[in-house]
């Protein structure tokens, strides 16, 4: 059982070229799907982690970077077109026979976990791995009516997964919100996450402070096996 080298590739959508990065499994599997977030592409550490490890054990790992990425862009795109672009990525995915087990993980990180949410249904995704949810933004806390408004957008989209199973990796320093405060979020919303890990020393980015990086790493992985052991 091992892993081929990785390979990219150009996906058209209706939003422009979308890109993968394909870290296919020797041998077939379970599929993860994963999405940046707002401030940079899939080459984050969080993401190339995951990527890296677990193709080793059976699971194909697909990074996607959105067209406005690809189009070298500043500014992330309005999420109906990060929607919209993902929807036809995963397609795309499916019609190349990357996608035919049955056994599809879809999320992302911070905003592309926002995105996985959003679409979990049009896709369907049988589990959802999120890295980094982005419960608060910090500039919104400092207004109790913008942070009330934000708390419940998410909570809206994270309902959106239904009875989906969750994995959901939270750095405990993360601004955003950790994972104590995601929980009672989802707790309030009636909601609630299937594994919830909290990331020690990782903030938003999940990146640790000094020395403890390969712990961020071990609970990476992990979280990202628990995901593949629910389909």
């Amino acid at each position: 059982m091992g892993s081929l080298q990785p390979t990219t590739r150009e996906v058209p959508t209706r939003r422009g070229p979308a890109r993968v990065h394909l870290h296919c499994a020797g041998t077939a599997g379970a599929v993860i799907v994963l999405g940046h977030g707002a401030g940079r592409g899939s080459d984050s550490a969080d993401l190339q982690v995951i990527a890296r490890e677990l193709p080793a054990g059976g699971t194909t790992v697909v990074l996607v970077e959105q067209p406005w990425v690809v189009a070298g862009r500043r500014v992330a795109a309005p999420a109906k077109h990060l929607d919209e672009a993902w929807i036809e990525v995963i397609a795309w995915l499916r019609a190349q026979g990357l996608i035919s087990s049955g056994r599809l993980i879809t999320g992302g990180r911070s905003t592309g976990a926002r995105v996985a949410c959003r679409t979990a249904l049009a896709v369907d995704a049988q589990v959802l791995l999120l890295l980094a949810f982005p419960l608060i933004p910090p500039a919104a806390r400092k207004d109790p009516q913008q942070a009330a408004t934000a708390r419940e957008v998410r909570m809206t989209e994270w309902a959106l997964v239904g009875d989906r199973p969750v994995v959901l990796a939270q750095g405990d320093r993360d601004p955003f919100g950790t994972a104590p405060a995601i929980a009672a979020a989802l707790a309030g919303a009636g909601l609630a996450a299937t594994a919830l890990v909290s990331v020690p020393g990782a903030d938003h980015s999940l990146l640790a402070r000094a020395g403890s990086a390969a712990l961020v790493d071990q609970q990476l992985i992990a979280a990202a096996q628990a995901a593949v052991q629910l389909v």
